[in-house]
């Protein structure tokens, strides 16, 4: 890839500035594409738009910014991207910093303070190449930056109509799919993780070859049908909402479970008793563990170390298996163990109303404790 320095200034760049939203971001007289395909939506925050002006007004220098040569002779951004996109808003009036305590628009600026900014030097490498060499190079050189998640870069590689209607669905904060789910699925639509997780449960992990096989598809009506039907299921499955719903991996248990025949009412019964349970420690596998009957899935509280040391002496430091130690040479059940060679074991499984105390405490050494079911 070759790369070359180009002059250019914040004039420049600003001059014809327009936001098409899907069609993208357009400057430089209508010859700068600011948001290609593989970049993300537009993320900065306030206070890091006001410091990129910030930088610009003293005459500091601003992170380079690197530019790809196409063959018509337009540009689009490599890699500053949203630093661009901050000072030609500003410069259009889409928004105020605070200058000396006070809010000031580019209007408000004296003309001595406006000509200040645009006639700022960037510096601004044009980098010319193929798309597979440019989408390389900006994986490089945005790992000192606010780095692309995994689905901005598989949105950069399967452009087309399935994905223009996808993220017009998935990307958006008032997106249907955002209106929907914001209380079920953790993430940011704007940085594609909505989509990645609707990919992910409707391909069972394999999102980029779902994506591959849709691409030129003209709808993204499937994954949004299937998405809605996930999110419905969960909400006419489990009828009181907690914030530990947020984040379960519905689509699986959709999957599975779909056609059962719950009864809500005795699910929220169940829920209810797990939640107020002070063994569970992980609450929001409570959802999964009433429907696959995992106790994985609880994380139940282990017995402290004051209750394994008094388990262990009261049993003068031997398996509570006595003969039936699954330890080999300890047929008469009279081995001495370590502590560390030992673990805490629930007498009443939790799963039969054993609970994590004192006196529901055995030590087991470590081949029976492996080998005990809950049966």
């Amino acid at each position: 890839m070759k790369i070359a320095l180009k002059k250019v200034t914040v004039r420049d760049v600003a001059e014809d500035f327009v936001d098409n939203d899907e069609q993208g971001v357009l400057g430089y007289k209508g010859k700068l594409n600011i948001r290609p395909k593989y970049q993300r939506e537009f993320v900065y925050d306030e206070n890091k738009r006001g410091a990129v002006l910030d930088t610009i007004r003293r005459g500091f220098p601003l992170n380079v910014i690197y530019w790809a040569l196409n063959e018509d002779g337009t540009y689009e951004v490599l890699d500053g991207q949203q630093r661009t996109i901050s000072f030609c808003q500003y410069v259009v009036g889409d928004f105020s910093i605070m200058i000396d305590g006070h809010p000031m628009a580019f209007h408000n600026l004296t003309q001595q303070q406006k000509e200040v900014i645009l006639d700022y030097d960037l510096m601004v490498y044009v980098c010319e190449g193929n798309d597979t060499e440019k989408l390389d190079w900006f994986r490089t050189i945005n790992i000192a930056g606010e780095k692309l998640y995994d689905q901005e870069l598989r949105n950069a590689v399967y452009t087309g109509p399935w994905l223009t209607h996808a993220k017009s669905i998935f990307s958006k904060s008032n997106g249907a799919a955002y209106g929907l789910a914001s209380k079920y699925v953790p993430g940011s639509p704007i940085r594609q993780e909505l989509l990645e997780t609707a990919l992910k449960w409707k391909s069972g992990g394999k999102i980029e070859h779902y994506m591959s096989d849709h691409q030129h598809d003209p709808t993204a009506n499937e994954l949004w049908t299937y998405f809605r039907n996930v999110i419905e299921w969960a909400q006419l499955t489990f009828t009181t909402y907690r914030k530990e719903m947020k984040g379960v991996a519905w689509g699986p248990l959709y999957d599975e479970f779909k056609d059962e025949p719950y009864d809500p009412a005795a699910l929220e019964k169940r829920i209810a008793a797990l939640m107020r349970d002070p063994d569970v420690s992980k609450k929001k596998g409570i959802y999964t563990y009433v429907l696959t009957g995992e106790e994985r899935h609880l994380s139940i509280r282990q017995f402290d170390d004051n209750m394994k040391r008094a388990a262990y002496e009261a049993q003068n430091g031997m398996c509570a298996n006595g003969t039936k130690c699954k330890t080999p040479g300890n047929d008469d059940g009279h081995s001495v163990f370590e502590l560390g060679e030992m673990n805490g074991d629930h007498i009443t499984p939790w799963s039969k109303g054993g609970k994590t105390v004192a006196e529901n405490c055995q030590m087991l050494c470590i081949p029976c404790n492996r080998d005990k079911s809950d049966l």
